[in-house]
């Protein structure tokens, strides 16, 4: 992959930590993220793997700029990304989910033309029918999440950030998000895929980093990389009804 691909992004040594009121962190400090060095190379599927909590969250929000590191540096050497993790969470209430999405697709980077042109497929895609018209505030759930997924698989971006997003929705919309998720991930684009399911990962990307209490552990076939990680949680597992 590095020797016919260029760097993409670049994190080295990065480290994220905050002040906390619990005493069992080290001096009243969380250490979330600790000298994670990566890279991401142009097309490539890179996945990141591990049990909830290690940080894999954390790392996309480091990626996408929404945080930035305690120590260390992230360096994007071309184009834009988007996380689909914030998009929901930035819609305005009081607007239509045809207004957010339009709003959602302009700051991820397209012109007021291009994001308009996306509507139709975003509309149909999402399965909202009339609700594309209302308020977000009376939407569900399911529909806040079905319109956050749409808007930026439709919306075309250099890097696509993805943490989690094929968990969400009824059983239909997961097998129809996973579906598009697989013809985006085969063709150019370049996606970071975060997520604690190993078959998940093992199917959809090229290379796969294990994460585990903010440390990279292993990096590299998915395969391998995924067997690693559920023997580790199966230990895990086992350690524990043992108790």
């Amino acid at each position: 992959m590095s020797e016919n691909k260029h760097i993409v992004l670049e994190l080295t040594e990065v480290s994220l930590s905050y002040h906390s009121a619990r005493k069992t962190f080290d001096r009243g400090r969380h250490h979330v993220l600790k000298d994670v060095s990566m890279q991401l190379y142009d097309g490539e599927t890179l996945g990141i793997i591990g049990r909830n909590g290690v940080g894999k969250t954390t790392l996309l929000q480091l990626i996408a700029g929404i945080l930035a590191p305690t120590r260390g540096q992230v360096k994007m050497h071309s184009g834009k990304c988007a996380s689909l993790l914030t998009l929901g969470l930035g819609f305005k209430p009081d607007l239509s989910g045809r207004d957010n999405a339009l709003l959602s697709a302009m700051l991820q980077g397209s012109s007021r033309q291009q994001a308009t042109s996306f509507l139709n497929d975003i509309k149909e895609f999402s399965e909202l029918g009339d609700s594309f018209t209302e308020p977000v505030k009376n939407y569900s759930a399911g529909m806040r999440s079905r319109l956050a997924f749409t808007t930026a698989l439709m919306t075309h971006v250099d890097v696509l950030l993805i943490d989690e997003i094929l968990s969400v929705g009824d059983a239909h919309f997961r097998g129809k998000a996973l579906t598009a998720m697989q013809s985006r991930i085969t063709g150019e684009q370049t996606v970071v895929f975060v997520s604690h399911m190993a078959d998940q990962v093992e199917k959809m990307c090229d290379r796969v980093i294990w994460l585990e209490d903010g440390h990279i552990v292993a990096e590299g076939d998915p395969g391998e990389v995924t067997s690693a990680y559920a023997e580790s949680v199966a230990r895990a597992h086992n350690d524990n009804m043992a108790k």
